[in-house]
């Protein structure tokens, strides 16, 4: 063993140092043959083989219907990419590439200035859903045109006929605007994003996470390599409040008349159907569109693409008496007002007309006669302080907060609104046509939903909504919340008897001399008010007497069932349909379809089980008895022995879940009549057997063929 103290020989030494020296010449000498002599070499492989990351899309999450049913799916569809590959003259590819794939050539050049190309070989949208034939052109010509790349996307599939569309919305590419707002930061040109609608509001829960096929090209753009995959995370499926059976028949019952109708669930807010007229096709966007179809949409006097059940502002008419009727009735003053209508009143030194000639009214029959001379003298005795103040309780002139994107707010006049908007002072006589909703008072479709919902349920009042509660993780819901304020869910305790007075009102409305007799419901505890809303010009609080359609007034209905504590509200829209009965007979079909589909839940009063048909919506199938849950979803209603509900509201039953139950009884007993008629709509109809709301829809249910397909089961539309 070598002794520490002695010294290693100089010898031994230096052939270490020299060991040394040569191990690093041999480096450096390695390094400048990499780096000097071998540069171009080197670089020339480099350049031979480079990574391209072609993207896996993600699809996006399918909207459901409160049962499971399928609404909007998505169908399998190839789009073409553009890739710039280094040392190619792209100029000189152009026009083979626009034969193969039927487009002019400054369309190609319109997408790549559009696009830009990106330094790291990203692809760039050229053309949707391409044909066989275009895929079988890049097919041929991967070598020759590299540049090329096919790309499997999910695209969206909407129902036919715009069913429901402007509640569900649509998608399309994001903008260049909206890439500069901070909520998509995260997003890249070319992107599809929502675009209104529940698309919209609900985007990054639907739209997934996209992943990637990163393989390795050669110079020439061909695959040489794969190095590796990250899949694609699927976009959340969202189930709807919206019943496909009273989205349908409110679809019906509208037709191709111009306005709205909304459906509502007063107990929780939950929007059952909802629907805007003109219609418009989503599909049409769901592949990029054409400028001359959006420019067709933009300027159509109609406004198609307007979701008037959220965003047509306008007087009420005579739906807002009942409104009066809880400011009379609380502020202590209609309990004691009578007049003798002679056909109108003058008031400040004007006469206001009356429709009729109503002799004797108080506050018990001012609502079924909807008699003006009354609801004049109301508006008068309150001022428009204590009306505006009970309004604006009630919601009127603000937002609901519903979750989908520009619901705007009305307008609900007063002393401080005309300051403010006008610079003046606000006149007596304006609150005369306040008080029978004309003059500056505005409503939307949604806040009348929500306040005759709230007053006929006894002062509570719900933020409307179109996705089940239950969907959303929690802090998804209170961003929710925050990013749509408005008027929300509420209370405002409402006197018992004021309360019960004006359900009675609403329910003399649809049988007797009341304005809606016609479409009383036989069987069904059917209450509402009817609204004939007179047309106003540009001039502030002017109406418009013109004889054509275009000046005729609108008609407004708001119908609820039962008349207290009612399982639905049906608001009803009709532009210049004339006058509020046309629109309560609307309302009637809705109603009766939804209490037709409790009886059955209910009572069982269905069919014998046998091989059910497919449900058609629009171009998308389901199977009604696959899909599981609705009793669950619409708790059962009781029978009484009679319509009418004590004047006192009934407390929830202990332990019942806050959302989704039902406080109101609307059925009398089941006449032999009421059976019949039941039993014959049970096979048209589809049902849910009972169990949990767990299943979804089985893949492959319910996707068609293509937009048009033949219709399958239920008659179309």
């Amino acid at each position: 063993m070598l002794n520490r103290e002695q010294e290693i020989p100089a010898a031994k030494l230096s052939v270490v140092q020299y060991v040394v020296l040569a191990v690093l010449l041999v480096l450096i000498a390695g390094l400048w043959r990499l780096q000097i002599v071998g540069k171009d070499n080197y670089r020339a492989l480099a350049q031979a083989n480079r990574v391209r990351k072609v993207p896996i899309l993600a699809p996006r999450g399918r909207l459901l219907d409160r049962e499971g049913r399928l609404i909007v799916d998505n169908y399998p569809s190839v789009s073409a990419f553009l890739v710039h590959e280094q040392g190619r003259d792209l100029d000189a590819d152009l026009p083979v590439i626009a034969r193969g794939l039927n487009m002019g050539i400054d369309q190609i050049q319109a997408a790549i200035k559009k696009y830009g190309i990106s330094a790291k070989y990203q692809p760039i949208p050229l053309k949707q859903d391409i044909t066989p034939d275009e895929q079988e052109f890049i097919e041929a010509h991967r070598d020759a045109l590299p540049e090329l790349e096919l790309i499997n996307e999910q695209r969206r599939l909407y129902p036919r006929d715009g069913f429901a569309a402007h509640l569900i919305g649509y998608v399309g590419e994001v903008s260049e605007d909206m890439l500069q707002q901070s909520q998509y930061a995260y997003y890249e040109p070319g992107d599809v994003v929502g675009r209104s609608g529940v698309e919209e509001t609900y985007d990054q829960l639907l739209r997934g996470t996209d992943g990637s096929h990163d393989v390795l090209v050669d110079s020439h753009g061909r695959e040489v390599g794969v190095l590796g995959n990250e899949p694609a995370v699927p976009g959340k499926d969202l189930k709807l409040s919206v019943d496909l059976d009273i989205q349908r028949a409110a679809e019906n019952a509208m037709g191709d008349r111009n306005g709205a109708m909304i459906a509502m669930d007063p107990h929780t807010g939950e929007i059952l159907a909802m629907v805007s007229r003109p219609v418009f096709d989503p599909n049409r966007f769901a592949v990029r569109i054409g400028r001359d179809d959006w420019n067709k949409l933009m300027t159509d006097p109609n406004h198609p693409l307007l979701n008037k059940a959220i965003q047509a502002q306008l007087a009420p008419g005579s739906t807002f008496k009942v409104i009066m009727s809880v400011a009379g009735l609380e502020e202590n003053v209609a309990q004691t007002l009578k007049v003798n209508c002679q056909g109108g009143a003058s008031f400040y030194g004007r006469f206001f007309a009356c429709d009729a000639h109503h002799g004797n009214v108080d506050i018990r029959n001012a609502l079924p006669f909807s008699c003006d001379t009354y609801y004049y003298t109301l508006a008068q005795r309150l001022g428009i302080t204590k009306i505006a103040d009970w309004a604006h309780k009630m919601g009127i002139g603000k937002k609901t907060g519903i979750d989908l994107p520009n619901e705007v707010a009305g307008t609900m006049p007063s002393e401080e609104w005309a300051m403010r908007n006008y610079h003046r002072k606000w006149y007596a006589g304006e609150t005369i046509s306040v008080g029978i909703g004309q003059g500056a008072v505005a409503l939307t479709p949604i806040q009348l939903a929500r306040a005759i919902g709230g007053i006929t349920s006894g002062g509570d009042f719900q933020r409307p909504h179109v996705v089940m509660s239950n969907q959303l993780p929690a802090q998804y819901e209170q961003a929710m919340l925050e990013s749509f304020p408005g008027s929300g869910a509420t209370e405002v305790r409402l006197d018992p008897a004021a309360w019960q007075t004006i359900t009675d009102g609403m329910a003399d409305t649809t049988t007797g001399s009341g304005t809606a007799h016609a479409s009383h419901l036989e069987g069904i505890d059917f209450a509402g008010k009817t609204g004939t809303a007179q047309v106003l010009n540009h001039s502030f609080g002017a109406k418009s007497v013109s004889s054509n359609i275009a000046g005729r007034a609108n008609a407004w209905f708001v119908g609820v069932a039962p008349r207290r504590n009612p399982d639905i509200v049906v608001v009803v829209l009709w532009e210049h349909g004339g006058w509020g009965a046309g629109s309560a007979h609307l309302a009637a079909q809705v109603i009766e379809t939804f209490v037709d589909k409790q009886r059955r839940l209910e009572h069982n009063l269905q069919a014998p089980p046998k091989a059910a048909p497919l449900v058609e919506v629009g171009a998308i199938y389901s199977a009604p008895g696959e899909q599981d849950g609705a009793a669950n979803n619409k708790p059962s209603a009781k029978s009484l022995s009679t319509p009418v509900g004590p004047a006192e509201k009934p407390a929830p039953p202990a332990g019942s879940p806050t959302a989704g139950m039902h406080g109101g009884h609307f059925f009398v007993p089941v006449h032999p009549w009421n059976a019949a008629r039941a039993a014959s709509v049970a096979a048209t109809v589809p049902t849910r057997k009972p169990s949990s709301r767990q299943s979804a829809p089985q893949e492959g249910l319910a996707m068609a063929a293509s937009l048009h397909a033949p219709v399958i089961g239920v008659p179309a539309r």
